[in-house]
């Protein structure tokens, strides 16, 4: 079964009842707010209504909230390609370039030099 993806893009404020209602009738109160209902004559009529002001996709299934927002979330612009471990002496996290070289863990091109 497909559904119509129902999402509102332009806010109604200052148009008419009509147009208003058409809009609760399809569950819309924010913008950016997306809900989802069968593909029937009767929401496509309705769609038809305000189409200035909504954008609809056609899918297989609904989504759930946390489906959505996986779809909003945009890409983080990075990905780790290896973790780097994190080193702590005692119950504080400071570190030393020496503490670190005494417990091995630094390579001579790491160390900066003194000065």
């Amino acid at each position: 079964m497909s559904y119509f993806r129902i999402t509102l893009h332009r806010s109604a404020i200052g148009l008419p009842e009509r147009t208003r209602g058409v809009l609760a009738a399809l569950g819309l109160r924010r913008r950016m707010q997306t809900v989802f209902h069968p593909v029937h004559p009767q929401f496509a009529g309705m769609i038809l209504k305000v189409k200035e002001l909504v954008r609809v996709q056609e899918v297989d299934r609904p989504m759930n909230k946390q489906e959505l927002k996986a779809t909003r979330t945009p890409d983080k612009g990075f990905y780790i390609e290896k973790a780097v471990p994190r080193i702590f002496f005692g119950s504080s996290c400071t570190w030393t370039w020496e503490k670190l070289k005494q417990a091995g863990k630094l390579e001579k091109a790491a160390i900066p030099p003194k000065a």
